[in-house]
């Protein structure tokens, strides 16, 4: 076969048709970014001269410009015009620090109070969403049923000056894409991970055994208000839709519950990928053993995050029987155990085991699920990862 693009290799791969070689795109990349200023089109060229496969996301906005929503990245957050918010830090007589957030709405309040904890990375802010608060939260802002009346004034569709902004940078984007040969992937769309922000992820597994029919329906809220952020990012249009599910594996939902709620959610949005002319791209790194069937009957195209190391029930070649005709598999290394920490044996050999079972058809290599330390060793492993791939790619 003749050699094909990164975007050309990519694609085919995902349809599960025939490849000069399989690619190897790094789901994330956080070292490279930072190195290069958190630019995304400087990380792209630069994993292109690598010998990398790459992808350009969007939006693009680092962490620091997404206060609100830190760990969901893609298009801003905003509330409704009539929700004011006011903060304050009191401490407490053991002379620790309690930061308190409070939203008025038109249906009431909604309240959130987080511990400051020594690495706590916010300041004084508690963002409206964030990994980071779930275990610090002494209240999540979501308790009962009837907050969720005040929280539809916080799930707010996309703006119209947003929508400008990103219109604005696709155009650049798609002609850098189309210039360098790689695709143009968008996102991130959300579902349970916001529910465990919003609730917590204690309250939210009880309450999914207990309540389920509220949580059914703060998940077609959350459903509700993704639709509207997925369908500004698909009219870019874009070549792939990543969807962060990574508090949807088995260790954080009972099956019974995801069969009868989340499929029903994500197969709607697989739908409206798939009007787009769209790939549709599922995260997800752990417990996914007893969620295979789903993920067959669910449309998604590739399930992205799977790490033989870290995640648990993620046997791989289990995962290829079952799925991996029908689902592109994207992943096969631990990043933070086999590449940042490894020695070259240890890299070189899960490198190969990854190829060999997951691959050849249908098959993205890729560290599981970031390389974020930046020191002699993660390069030096990076440079082993990359030069193993491409001996027996």
């Amino acid at each position: 076969m003749q050699k094909l693009n990164s975007k050309e290799r990519m694609l085919r791969t995902i349809s599960h048709q025939d490849a000069d070689h399989v690619p190897c795109c790094f789901m994330s990349f956080t070292a490279l970014r930072n190195r290069h200023g958190n630019n995304m089109l400087a990380l792209c060229q630069a994993e292109l001269e690598m010998g990398l496969d790459s992808m350009l996301f969007v939006p693009s906005a680092p962490r620091p410009q997404r206060p609100e929503h830190p760990d969901l990245r893609g298009l801003p957050i905003h509330f409704h015009p009539d929700v004011t918010s006011t903060q304050h830090c009191q401490t407490d007589a053991d002379g620790s620090d309690v930061l308190h957030r409070k939203y008025k709405t038109p249906a009431g309040e909604l309240n959130v109070k987080v511990r400051i904890s020594e690495d706590w990375h916010h300041g004084q802010h508690i963002p409206f969403i964030d990994d980071f608060q779930i275990p610090r939260a002494e209240k999540n802002l979501i308790t009962q049923e009837s907050d969720l009346e005040a929280l539809q004034y916080l799930l707010v569709k996309p703006m119209e000056e947003d929508k400008a902004c990103f219109h604005k940078e696709v155009t650049k984007a798609r002609a850098f894409t189309d210039e360098k040969g790689v695709v143009l992937a968008g996102g991130w769309g959300v579902g349970m991970d916001m529910a465990n922000w919003l609730y917590g992820m204690q309250n939210l597994m009880i309450a999914i055994m207990e309540r389920p029919e509220f949580v059914s329906r703060l998940l077609h809220m959350i459903h509700a208000w993704n639709k509207e952020r997925m369908k500004t990012v698909l009219a870019a249009p874009v070549d792939l839709f990543f969807r962060r599910s990574w508090y949807e594996g088995s260790e954080f939902i009972v099956p019974e519950f995801y069969r009868k709620v989340v499929l029903p959610i994500i197969k709607a949005e697989a739908d409206l990928v798939h009007e787009h002319g769209t790939k549709f791209c599922y995260i997800c790194t752990s417990g996914t053993a007893a969620m295979l069937d789903f993920y067959k009957a669910s449309g998604i195209d590739v399930l992205v995050g799977i790490d033989p190391v870290q995640g648990a029930q993620t046997d791989m070649a289990g995962i290829k029987q079952a799925i991996g005709r029908k689902i592109c598999l994207w992943g096969g290394v631990s990043g933070a155990i086999t590449v940042e920490l490894g020695t070259e044996d240890e890299v070189r050999a899960a490198v190969r085991k990854a190829i060999e079972v997951l691959g050849p058809r249908g098959h993205i290599l890729s560290p599981i699920d970031n390389i974020t330390v930046d020191a002699l060793q993660t390069w030096k492993n990076v440079d082993i990862f990359i030069d193993e791939w491409k001996r027996c790619r």
